[in-house]
């Protein structure tokens, strides 16, 4: 519903902002407030959480950190304030390393975590956050030329992002070395 505000932080909370804009207030939860300064103008990227008894803003500074806590809290057991810890306590560039590689004990070391729920994070959210960690990284045309023909012949958009770091190491190949590498990685992954 709010993407984003944009305003003077009034005052600095233990676990909120409290955010002008327009000369209304926001409160919005944050977990990670390191820089936020009280009379500086941000730019601070929402959630707005509709429960049966409150209505919650949480905010973020970034729209990776922001996208990352909408992927924890799609996992059962995950809730907001949850995901909002977990990520106040380590840097959301650590946590998707942790994901895709299956570090289990890691996540169970952030506040809130067992190993039921860091077990259910990495089974549901992991090659999700691929595509997130590689958004920032410029995607040659041939590469890009060669993922859409991939799709177009029916592989499923997972089952190319699974294979996306093997194919950016061929640096400045032709569309057609693509397809053959990642026919060739996705044939070794099915064994045949």
């Amino acid at each position: 519903m709010i993407a984003y505000i944009k305003g003077v932080v009034i005052q600095v909370q233990e676990d909120a902002i409290i955010l002008d804009h327009n000369g209304i207030g926001y409160r919005i939860y944050m977990g990670n407030k390191q820089g936020i300064k009280q009379n500086v103008e941000y730019t601070i990227y929402t959630y707005h959480h509709v429960r049966e008894d409150a209505m919650l803003l949480f905010g973020f500074t970034s729209m990776e950190e922001h996208n990352l806590f909408l992927k924890l809290i799609s996992v059962k057991g995950v809730g907001p304030k949850t995901a909002q810890n977990m990520l106040a306590s380590c840097n959301y560039k650590d946590m998707i390393t942790a994901i895709e590689d299956s570090n289990v004990n890691f996540m169970k070391k952030l506040p809130g975590i067992g190993a039921k729920t860091a077990s259910q994070i990495v089974l549901d959210l992991k090659g999700k956050l691929v595509a997130q960690e590689h958004n920032t990284q410029v995607m040659s045309q041939n590469l890009q030329d060669a993922l859409d023909a991939l799709e177009a012949l029916g592989y499923k958009n997972n089952e190319l992002k699974g294979i996306m770091k093997e194919l950016q190491q061929l640096e400045e190949a032709t569309t057609d070395t693509y397809i053959k590498t990642a026919f060739s990685i996705l044939a070794k992954k099915k064994g045949v």
